[in-house]
C-alpha cells in the first residue's frame, strides 16, 4: 500500500495541491486524503470531489483497494454535520406537526447518516422512498 500511497501524493501534487495528508487504515483496509486548499475550489467542491474520488478509485483498484474516503476543506464532515441537523430538526417538526416530512434527494450514505441518526428515536420512523437520484427520506410521526 505504500506503493499506492506515493501514487496519490504525487497525483495530489501534480494537480497544485500543497497542504494535504493521505492516511491508510490496514484495518479498514481504506485510504484517507484529506487536502486544504482555502477558496480554491468552494464553490465546486462536490463536484470536484465525485471526480477525484473517481480517479483516485481507477488508481486503487489496480492494488484491489475498494475504499477511498476523499475530504477536501473538510467539506465531508462539514456536510455531514449539516445532514444530521437537517434531520433532527426535521423530526422535530414532524412531531411537532404530526405529518410526515420529506428530505431533499440524497445518496445512499447520506441517507444511511440519517436513518443512523434518527433509529432511536421513538415518536418516528424513517424510510427512504424514490429512484436512483431522486431517492430521499421521509420521516413519519408515529
Amino acid at each position: 500500500m505504500e506503493q499506492l500511497e506515493q501514487i496519490i501524493k504525487q497525483l495530489i501534487e501534480k494537480m497544485g495541491f500543497s497542504d494535504f495528508s493521505v492516511s491508510f487504515d490496514s484495518e479498514g483496509n481504506r485510504f484517507s486524503i484529506l487536502i486544504n486548499d482555502g477558496a480554491f475550489l468552494e464553490k465546486s467542491i462536490p463536484d470536484f470531489i465525485v471526480d477525484f474520488n473517481y480517479l483516485i478509485k481507477l488508481v486503487a483498484k489496480k492494488y484491489d483497494l475498494n475504499l477511498v474516503i476523499i475530504d477536501i476543506n473538510n467539506y465531508r464532515k462539514q456536510r455531514q454535520e449539516l445532514i444530521l441537523e437537517l434531520a433532527r430538526a426535521a423530526a422535530r417538526k414532524a412531531v411537532a406537526n404530526k405529518k410526515e416530512i420529506t428530505l431533499p434527494p440524497m445518496n445512499a450514505f447520506e441517507r444511511r447518516l440519517v436513518h443512523m441518526e434518527l433509529i432511536g428515536r421513538p415518536d418516528i420512523k424513517t424510510e427512504s422512498a424514490g429512484e436512483e437520484k431522486e431517492r430521499c427520506v421521509i420521516i413519519k410521526p408515529i
